[in-house]
């Protein structure tokens, strides 16, 4: 109880010096409410499962993510290493607003961060530990789930003020490792993304797992060199069916 108290204060610390530093040069952009902050996690409590996407072509983008969608995805993240990623995801947002969440992944500056959030990004997430990154949403009531590969990584990122840490890349023990890690740091929200797959998800959010990423299994690489889009929406249906009945994340 004592660690997680320890925890949480500095967490608020350390927003506490953002919004400090922001008060004294007068305010800043791209604020969000903490309604609307509070709003993205929840959402991830409840859904608990994003859908990954990067793909080789643009053409492929839209379709790809409309199946996963179809198969049940409520929560979708586009990468910024697929082509006119932030203007599928304006697309995405507008016609899904209020639905689905949309984010954006490979997020590795302020600079990007800003951009996402122009199209109408609703989080963000980097792929690996960025203070910067992860102080700059915190500051502005933004949801940041920053890529972290080791338990020093993991906290690290909370103390800089991440609700939500992405596990990646994946680590041997895979669920195993996850129970280990959140049972010996209750306060952490870990968020694997990478050796999750199909078959496995439900497992990780039953070892502790805040939620879920799904990137490779679900979005079949040759499924979609050959156009087949309902194999992807058949894999979402299957992922979702094996992570809905864990249950919604019970928020720290």
């Amino acid at each position: 109880m004592a660690l997680r108290i320890a925890a949480k204060s500095a967490l608020r610390a350390s927003s506490a010096r953002s919004m400090s530093s922001a008060a004294s040069t007068g305010g800043l952009d791209r604020m969000h409410t903490e309604e609307n902050y509070n709003a993205v996690l929840q959402k991830f409590a409840e859904i608990r499962a994003c859908a990954v996407l990067r793909t080789a072509t643009s053409d492929a983008c839209p379709k790809a993510m409309q199946a996963a969608i179809d198969g049940g995805f409520k929560i979708c993240e586009f990468t910024l290493t697929t082509p006119d990623c932030l203007e599928h995801l304006a697309d995405f947002r507008q016609k899904y607003d209020g639905d689905v969440m949309i984010g954006c992944g490979t997020i590795l500056s302020p600079e990007d961060a800003e951009k996402a959030i122009d199209a109408g990004s609703e989080f963000i997430i980097t792929p690996v530990m960025l203070p910067d990154v992860i102080e700059w949403c915190a500051a502005r009531n933004i949801v940041c789930v920053p890529g972290c590969q080791t338990p020093t990584e993991l906290v690290t990122a909370y103390r800089h003020g991440a609700p939500l840490q992405k596990l990646f890349p994946g680590v041997a023990g895979g669920p195993g490792w996850v129970k280990a890690v959140s049972s010996a740091m209750p306060f952490l929200s870990i968020n694997p993304t990478s050796g999750v797959d199909l078959d496995n998800a439900g497992d990780f959010l039953r070892m502790g797992a805040a939620s879920v990423g799904l990137v490779a299994p679900l979005f079949d690489q040759e499924a979609i060199a050959k156009g087949d889009f309902d194999q992807i929406a058949k894999n979402a249906e299957k992922v979702m069916a094996n992570v809905r009945p864990v249950g919604p994340y019970v928020r720290k």
